[in-house]
């Protein structure tokens, strides 16, 4: 299990507010209601957000990314928090070093990288593989005085 703050790849913390270049929006953030409707809107949100700041070409991997992290909180950290109206918050940050996906949650728990259990073909728990194949790094961090944010970095890189 990964100690708080902990890395897959290279080390670094997310983006956190300094101006985009180009005068364009460094930020964005949106509630998401753990539902079916809340991950679609999250997608939409995602790919809108992104094509407003000319990354049309970061869209699907951007998607995916949002996808498999709300997930994640939906099933391992909304189920244990105090009560209340599930929901986790998707963030997005445009900086010189690239773009930052976050969501936050209410549980305490680090997430659970398992990549080399043998089990390509499993339905379940290949989100953070998916992740960690899509992002130039990700990682976590505590948010006291309960929960934490997992976040990811795609470089903003035209695709070759």
């Amino acid at each position: 299990m990964p100690e708080p703050g902990a890395t897959r790849r290279s080390g670094g913390l997310p983006y956190t507010g300094r101006p985009a270049l180009g005068g364009r929006p460094a930020a964005a953030a949106l509630r998401v209601a753990c539902s079916g409707e809340g991950f679609a809107r999250a997608r939409v949100f995602t790919r809108d957000t992104l094509r407003g700041w000319s990354l049309d070409h970061r869209g699907d991997d951007a998607a995916l990314v949002i996808t498999e992290l709300i997930s994640n909180a939906v099933t391992h950290a909304v189920p244990s928090a105090a009560a209340g109206p599930p929901e986790v918050r998707l963030g997005l940050a445009l900086g010189p070093g690239g773009l930052t996906l976050t969501v936050s949650d209410p549980g305490d728990d680090a997430p659970v990288f398992n990549p080399s259990d043998g089990s390509a073909l499993r339905e379940h728990g290949r989100g953070l593989c998916i992740v960690d194949a899509l992002a130039e790094e990700w990682g976590w961090t505590p948010r006291p005085p309960a929960g934490k944010t997992v976040w990811a970095t795609l470089s903003t890189r035209p695709l070759t």
